[in-house]
């Protein structure tokens, strides 16, 4: 089986890997060109001219891009090279109904569209080990799970087209909570003087447990915030919760307070740093003495 990757950012490059290490991969592509070239150099693959090279190349291609609108772009972009067989794997977040226009037009090449947002950040994209969640037609995804089984260490199918977003706006207001969580108990920890290292090797392995301050604890506490999830993405992730929300006519404390953070840290310049730069936020709160969460 053949394989193809479009938007080789720090998601997308992983793939790209682990599907080269598979045997699988074919064709690259990125908006970039240069990104492209590189990386094809590296793992030994073809830098296509454009996304419908890639989809001729490929019977699963896989597009990783940021936000609905390049989503809709790619999928315009691959339908010259689609055809009857082919499957395409998104595994960018964004809206249930930015899938549904996207299966649309994959469909009308005789191709089938599986919405498949991932779990696990930077590091799960180049060691394998993301989450995926996947809606869609359930022959096509029997059909790419070779190619979903090199990239990611557990693939569940979620039903219909849409459900993998919707399962994946699950995720991102939970890990919301986790980050507020987290960032709160470290900078009280802190503030009292604990050395941070020994706490969080101490909750990390109790019932308070959890990847996120296991993976970020200890480089948060050190003011220390290199991407694995940059915040941007995760304000643009509850952005859609919200929209989903609002068509229920319910408002989320969690999503609102984190938007709110967030906005405010975008603004101070730290879009692009990983989502634990919430901390930043939460340190001010015990320098200032201020008794306002929001």
């Amino acid at each position: 089986m053949k394989a193809g990757v479009i938007g080789l950012g720090a998601m997308g490059s992983g793939m790209a890997k682990n599907l080269a290490r598979a045997g699988m991969l074919a064709s690259i592509w990125n908006r970039t060109r240069q990104v492209a070239e590189d990386w094809a150099k590296e793992l030994g693959v073809d830098a296509a001219a454009d996304p419908a090279e890639v989809a001729r190349a490929c019977d699963v291609i896989i597009t990783c891009v940021s936000r609905d609108e390049d989503v809709l772009e790619m999928m315009e972009a691959l339908a010259p090279g689609l055809a009857e067989g082919k499957v395409v794997v998104d595994t960018s977040t964004v809206s249930v109904d930015t899938v549904n226009k996207a299966a649309e037009v994959v469909a009308a090449k005789g191709a089938r569209l599986l919405d498949a947002p991932v779990s696990g950040g930077k590091e799960g994209a180049h060691n394998a080990t993301m989450v995926m969640m996947v809606g869609g037609e359930r022959e096509a995804f029997d059909r790419a799970l070779p190619v979903l089984e090199a990239i990611s260490k557990s693939q569940t199918y979620m039903g219909e087209s849409g459900k993998g977003q919707a399962t994946k706006a699950v995720n991102q207001i939970m890990a919301a909570g986790i980050n507020q969580a987290v960032t709160e108990a470290l900078a009280f920890g802190q503030t009292m003087g604990l050395d941070m290292d020994k706490v969080v090797d101490v909750v990390g392995g109790g019932a308070a447990g959890n990847w996120f301050v296991n993976h970020r604890g200890k480089t948060m506490t050190k003011g220390v915030y290199e991407p694995g999830f940059k915040l941007a993405l995760h304000h643009k992730d509850l952005s859609i919760c919200r929209q989903m929300l609002d068509k229920l006519d319910v408002a989320l404390p969690v999503v609102e307070m984190t938007l709110k953070h967030y906005e405010r840290l975008m603004e101070e310049g730290h879009g692009d740093e990983d989502i634990s730069a919430l901390y930043r936020a939460k340190r001010e709160l015990f320098e200032t003495g201020n008794k306002k969460s929001l």
